[in-house]
């Protein structure tokens, strides 16, 4: 009786085991079953001319579908097996854009290490500057939203700013500077919100700070009609007038459809009537 109970929890750990080894094999049978197809998919005619042509076109075309692990495959085939292709190049920018379109966090990551890698194997290479433009959007579109951690907006800024400083002339650069646009007012964002809340707290100091911090920071900053409200308010109530009346004028001057513009005049003749 001793003896069975000894062996009783061995037993149950074994019909415990018992499905967990079963999905593992089914997913390892699954996993070479795509591999296989991949590579039966992938395989050159017989008699191709131009065999790294011939992946590249097919890469391509899987590429538009938005097939990004069969356009992936081809396109990995050349950089492995054609190293003095003169196709290599623009098949390693084509396995860069297959983990962007998959745009999930490991394949971004993935992308940006592809991207890097061609800009340290090809630095004058005449797609350089696209390279530089998707590593740079391997981090964008990572960007969280403004009350989050803004690591990633600040990664896909830098890169943005290393495009313009090395590329000046690239045909891509207004699609660029559009993009950067959206980063650097995500991160203005984001300082903005925390002076908004102390401005909400009434801790007018604080608030005042981080206002102005975001219009050094980024005079552009696309929203910045209510930086210049706020901040102008927060100085106000801090019987500093004399400081808030600029900040209410140039809302004024720079902002005809702002929704701030009613009451920054409204607050501008107070100050003035004062």
């Amino acid at each position: 009786m001793m003896e069975t109970d000894r062996r009783a929890p061995d037993i149950r750990m074994q019909n415990l085991r018992g499905p967990r080894v079963l999905r593992h094999a089914a997913v390892l049978v699954i996993v070479a079953l795509a591999a296989g197809c991949a590579q039966r998919e992938s395989t050159i005619p017989a008699g191709t001319a131009q065999p790294d042509k011939f992946l590249f076109d097919r890469g391509n075309e899987e590429l538009k579908e938005e097939n990004w692990l069969k356009a992936r495959e081809y396109f990995r085939q050349i950089v492995d097996n054609y190293p003095q292709s003169p196709l290599r190049p623009d098949a390693k920018l084509g396995i860069g854009d297959t983990y962007l379109g998959e745009n999930t966090t490991e394949a971004l990551v993935l992308a940006a290490n592809e991207f890097r890698e061609f800009l340290t194997f090809y630095p004058t290479n005449a797609r350089a500057d696209y390279a530089q433009y998707k590593l740079a959007m391997s981090h964008y579109k990572q960007m969280r939203a403004p009350e989050r951690d803004q690591s990633e907006t600040k990664e896909a800024i830098k890169e943005f700013e290393v495009f313009f400083e090395r590329y000046p002339n690239s045909a891509l650069t207004p699609e660029v500077k559009k993009l950067w646009r959206e980063a650097r007012d995500r991160l203005s964002e984001a300082s903005y919100r925390v002076g908004l809340f102390y401005y909400r707290s009434r801790w007018y100091p604080g608030a005042i700070d981080r206002f102005r911090e975001v219009l050094k920071e980024d005079p552009g900053y696309t929203r910045r009609d209510a930086v210049y409200y706020y901040l102008a308010d927060s100085l106000a109530r801090t019987d500093k007038k004399a400081e808030a009346i600029p900040y209410f004028e140039r809302l004024l001057k720079e902002f005809e459809q702002s929704e701030f513009r009613a009451d920054a005049q409204k607050r501008l003749e107070e100050l003035k009537a004062q």
